[in-house]
């Protein structure tokens, strides 16, 4: 039942799995397999994850997002902000973290005001805000990290490719937020826990990991000294750290490697991919997500920029298109299991509504 439980809630991680123990029945293991594996990546997404989970133990993104939240009166400002805040998250801590900490403080805000009716609507547009608002920076979705370091983009050229679609989502996601009725809002007060010295090593940490994805320092630097200070400070945030992400990375690397092996597979990806990278990269998200989709078709195109903005803009659109999108359906379902398939019906709209409007501007706009 544990092992039922573990896959049920880390689905990516075992298709993962099975689509790389797959491959490697055509590609049998071999020396070349070491090359698969890009241990900076790895090496930075762990050390994002650890601070952040280590910053999260202490409430610190909790105390700031409540402290904003309250200083709103009605449902549309608290829901602009609960979504601003995901968004704003999801660009310095990485969109699923940047959910995992701020989809709980929107269902507290709306369950504490009785205005639960707007859970759903809140849940997806945090979701959208997440995938969308991560797509600025290096560090903001995983699969930005990976590109990042696999194609060594200078750090304004990556900001300047995706600067108009974060534009435009930015634009979309307030438009949709607007027609919210303005209802009147108060949350009640709450005693939290704070250790302010421990939020100040913390963030000298994150910023450390911040040089680390810019180069400023080499990665092993980051992997001696934040588990070292975190094994003082906050083991429990080690534990915590999403291991199963890392792994679905590993897998992927192992599945993507093989893919690139076999002749039929690289011709057929090459092709697609020199008519037109964005769309096609848009579209494999819908399929097998953003990151593996990012993993597997960098093996078979230079062509770093249409890819980037199509496996961001890509996180929109079905279920399975971002890892997010699972974390989020999941959330909901937790609070409101009888109501999933008005969740997905709302969800699908929107999302559909933003890829289309998003694949459209990047191609013929931009």
């Amino acid at each position: 039942m544990k092992i039922i439980a573990f896959a049920k809630k880390n689905v990516v991680m075992v298709t993962a799995f099975f689509a790389a123990l797959i491959t490697c029945f055509f590609v049998p293991v071999d020396s070349q397999y070491a090359s698969y594996f890009d241990l900076k990546t790895l090496s930075c997404l762990f050390c994002v994850l650890a601070v952040v989970c280590a910053l999260k133990d202490i409430n610190f993104f909790y105390i700031i997002a409540r402290h904003i939240v309250k200083r709103f009166k009605t449902t549309r400002l608290c829901i602009l902000a609960l979504v601003y805040i995901t968004f704003i998250g999801s660009m310095l801590i990485a969109n699923d973290m940047a959910l995992l900490t701020f989809l709980p403080l929107g269902y507290f805000v709306l369950s504490s005001t009785g205005k639960e009716k707007y859970m759903a609507f809140t849940f997806i547009m945090q979701n959208i805000a997440a995938n969308l608002g991560g797509m600025l920076t290096p560090f903001g979705n995983p699969q930005n990290l990976y590109l990042y370091t696999k194609f060594e983009i200078p750090n304004m050229e990556f900001m300047g490719i995706m600067l108009p679609p974060f534009v435009i989502a930015i634009a979309l996601i307030t438009l949709c937020c607007l027609f919210v009725r303005s209802e009147e809002v108060s949350v009640k007060d709450e005693i939290v826990s704070f250790s302010p010295w421990r939020a100040g090593v913390y963030l000298l940490l994150f910023a450390l990991s911040v040089l680390i994805v810019f180069r400023g320092i080499p990665y092993q630097a980051g992997l001696v000294v934040i588990p070292l200070a975190l094994v003082f400070l906050d083991k429990k945030a080690l534990a915590e750290v999403d291991y199963p992400l890392l792994l679905t990375f590993v897998f992927f690397f192992i599945f993507a490697g093989n893919m690139a092996r076999i002749d039929a597979v690289r011709d057929f990806f090459s092709a697609l991919m020199q008519e037109n990278a964005l769309v096609y990269s848009a579209i494999s998200c819908q399929f097998i997500s953003n990151v593996p989709s990012a993993i597997l078709l960098s093996q078979f195109t230079d062509n770093y920029s249409d890819l980037l903005v199509g496996v961001n803009v890509g996180g929109a659109g079905t279920l399975i298109a971002s890892l997010a999108s699972l974390i989020t359906f999941r959330e909901y379902s937790k609070h409101n299991g009888g109501k999933v398939l008005y969740y997905v019906a709302m969800f699908s709209a929107f999302n559909f509504g933003m890829l289309a409007i998003l694949l459209a501007a990047s191609r013929f706009v931009f």
